[in-house]
């Protein structure tokens, strides 16, 4: 499997952004149609109360936000489990 850089990924986006097809992409620089495709919607940048995100900097956020709810929730039984012996 090839790995490709960021910046190779982050350019085939903003072409793909400035009108050029997916096919045509994956045709001069060889990844699948597929992966161009993931990658515009990894690198698609959405704004939230005048502060632009991309997907991917979400998608860390949310991976972050689920484990620290996880956290929490054990946290909590451990005080219940705790405040009994007491």
């Amino acid at each position: 499997m090839i790995q490709y850089k960021k910046e190779f990924k982050q350019s085939l986006v903003e072409m793909h952004n400035q009108g050029r097809s997916y096919t045509d992409l994956s045709a001069e620089y060889g990844p699948s149609v597929d992966s161009i495709r993931n990658w515009v919607k990894l690198y698609a940048v959405h704004e939230v109360d005048g502060e632009k995100w991309m997907q991917a900097d979400v998608n860390v956020l949310q991976k972050e936000n689920a484990k620290l709810r996880e956290e929490l929730e054990i946290l909590k039984r451990a005080a219940v489990l705790l405040s009994k012996y007491n």
